[in-house]
């Protein structure tokens, strides 16, 4: 047996953690300037990888043998309390002040708090990409339930790989066989054009991040490496340490989470990358500790679970209180950013540290002298305010409704249904016209003067004039957008009976190319062309510029902005079309935007989708827009 060794802290970690944490907070608050901030739970799921494994290596050394029922007592009390208090927080805080989160609470609540909340979400088609229609205090939580599953079966499949292989290099082989096969099932499963969630949130297909990590540690175990080595060697792993984080911090930026390469390969590539930061930063040799060694990242880095766990909470509870997001970005930001901390800090000092030496079997005997008399004294300041919480907690989740849509919902999804309904038949009639060319004419007096009665009446219920309302009628447009315009599909089918409308709930820009495709090739994709896409999430260059390569040069195309005032990406979307309608010749912007700003009376709740009222006022501009007076 070997002799115990000591298990030393690498300060370092804190540094890479501070990275992590940072990219994963930015990316959720400044999702147009740190596009691939999402990675830094790469850089988690490694460095969890790694540390689990290397304490089970050392364990082993020592004793020829895992405690295994030690190893899930120390995982459940480093994941578990921090996140119920979080997750008792903020449904009380739901049942208080925020009711229409209390939906499907307890299905999010016990799957987050039993940790297989990712599959919850899948299952229930939750979005981690929809920024507009997933609105949830509890999105990310899904990334815990990852880290707790694999942690239930890690230790088993280290005990029968020791027992089996014997030797670490071996091992370090059929982990990472296992890691690629992971990636390549997140692959297979990909289906470019489609919301990625599934194999974003899968266990089975992200599990190669946290196995790399693992298999890491097989070869470079922390307690074998040696603090003095050759100046070449060192310069070697500086350089290769330093290339690895830049490259991290430069992907933080650029790498898209709309780009289908990060399934086809690209988390494996940023997860190798993330194991050689790791594999530097541990050697005792190089400097990269040292670097990432300082006051501010030891104090980032030892609350960054606490900052990932309030990061959703406080931006979906802060932002609900905000109307016009999109005016100051930047002021709401540093608000969001101040508040986490606050939080995290004061969870820190006040649970977390108390917590640390405490003896959970003695639980039970704590929680009856709570209700020892006297039970209101100085000694146990803090009774009250925790059974009241509880209490509010226990009433959210009872009161919490499944699957409820209230009055103004129930509206709108019934809008959105008949006009879904009214954009498939646009789509069927135009498809029988292109099939059957036979014209006919009439010179039926009565007709005429009904047609012309009816372009009367549509004239004046949408305030444009008969000559414009002739002109649509014989028109062929082809209008394809998301829920916005899906919302004013029968307004637009009665304006523009002739077009084609295709439109749906949550499309997304870089879904979109191949469903225009297939319209061009169904004959379907007239010579005019409206777009309403952008509320759902941003775009790259390059997948407008796919779009605009199915438009060809010859098509006339319009391209409807956003107007979404609790999103923050608004006038990033914005501009960018703005920029956009100055490289493409063809491309002509719709403001919307500035057309209903000021009309908050138009639109829903949630100051986007148009009620009765802003349809009718949406059709008129689309008429101002493309049909001349």
């Amino acid at each position: 047996m070997e002799q115990k060794t000591k298990r030393r802290y690498i300060t370092g970690l804190d540094g890479v953690r501070t990275l992590a944490v940072l990219g994963v907070i930015f990316y959720h608050l400044l999702p147009d300037k740190v596009k691939g901030g999402y990675l830094g739970v790469a850089i988690f799921f490694a460095i969890s990888g790694y540390l689990i494994t290397d304490h089970l290596n050392q364990e082993w050394q020592e004793t020829g043998k895992i405690r295994l029922l030690t190893f899930y007592k120390k995982r459940i009390k480093r994941l578990w309390p921090n996140l119920a208090l979080v997750m008792v927080l903020s449904t009380a805080y739901i049942t208080l002040f925020q009711r229409n989160l209390l939906n499907n609470l307890r299905g999010v609540f016990f799957s987050s708090l039993l940790f297989f909340n990712n599959w919850w979400q899948i299952q229930n088609g939750s979005s981690y990409f929809d920024r507009f229609n997933n609105e949830s205090p509890f999105t990310h939580i899904w990334y815990t339930a990852v880290e707790a599953q694999n942690y239930l079966i890690w230790p088993i499949l280290f005990i029968i790989l020791m027992l089996l292989l014997k030797k670490r290099g071996k091992i370090f082989i059929a982990v990472m066989i296992g890691a690629l096969a992971s990636a390549i099932w997140m692959a297979i499963l990909f289906k470019p054009g489609s919301d990625p969630t599934r194999v974003y949130y899968g266990t089975d297909t992200r599990v190669f991040g946290i196995w790399m990590g693992s298999a890491l540690a097989f070869i470079w175990p922390s307690n074998h490496l040696k603090e003095r080595i050759p100046k070449e060697a060192k310069r070697l792993l500086n350089g290769v340490g330093l290339t690895s984080l830049f490259l991290l911090i430069l992907s933080f930026f650029f790498l898209s989470d709309q780009n289908s390469f990060l399934y086809y390969g690209g988390f494996f590539l940023i997860s190798i990358l993330c194991v050689v930061l790791l594999a530097v930063v541990v050697h005792p040799g190089a400097s990269l500790n040292k670097w990432l060694t300082n006051s501010l990242f030891k104090y980032i880095g030892s609350r960054s679970y606490w900052i990932y766990l309030y990061q959703y909470p406080v931006m979906i509870f802060y932002e609900a209180k905000i109307k016009n997001l999109a005016d100051n970005v930047l002021l709401h930001t540093v608000v969001e950013i101040f508040l986490i901390m606050l939080l995290s800090e004061l969870s820190y000092q006040f649970f977390e540290k108390p917590l640390r030496h405490f003896d959970y079997s003695k639980t039970w005997q704590v929680v009856k002298g709570w209700f020892k008399k006297p039970i209101l004294s100085w000694q146990k300041p803090a009774f009250l305010p925790t059974v009241a919480i509880l209490g509010i907690t226990v009433v959210g989740l009872i009161i919490a409704p499944v699957n409820h849509v209230d009055a103004n919902q129930q509206k709108m999804k019934e809008q959105i249904l008949a006009n879904r309904k009214i954009a498939a038949e646009s789509k069927k009639t135009a498809k029988e016209k292109t099939t059957n060319t036979t014209t006919s004419t009439t010179d039926d007096k009565a007709a005429n003067a009904k047609k012309a009665e009816q372009h009367s009446e549509l004239a004046q219920k949408y305030g444009v004039t008969d000559s414009q309302v002739k002109k649509a009628d014989a028109a062929k447009f082809t209008f394809f957008g998301d829920s916005v315009m899906l919302g004013a599909a029968a307004g637009l089918n009665e304006m523009f009976p002739n077009s084609v409308v295709d439109a749906e709930i949550n499309r997304q820009v870089y879904a979109s190319v191949d469903l225009l495709q297939k319209l061009k090739d169904d004959k379907l994709l007239h010579d005019t062309v409206i777009i309403g896409l952008g509320t759902n999430s941003p775009f790259t260059d390059q997948q407008f510029a796919d779009i605009m390569a199915v438009m060809g040069q010859e098509r006339k195309v319009y391209w409807i902005n956003m107007r979404a005032p609790t999103v923050r990406t608004q006038g990033t979307v914005n501009a960018a079309l703005t920029s956009m309608a100055k490289k493409y010749k063809n491309l002509t912007i719709i403001d919307w935007y500035d057309y209903s700003i000021n009309h908050n009376e138009w639109f829903y709740e949630d100051g986007t989708h148009i009620n009765p009222d802003g349809l009718t006022n949406y059709v008129k501009l689309m008429v101002d827009s493309l049909i001349k007076s």
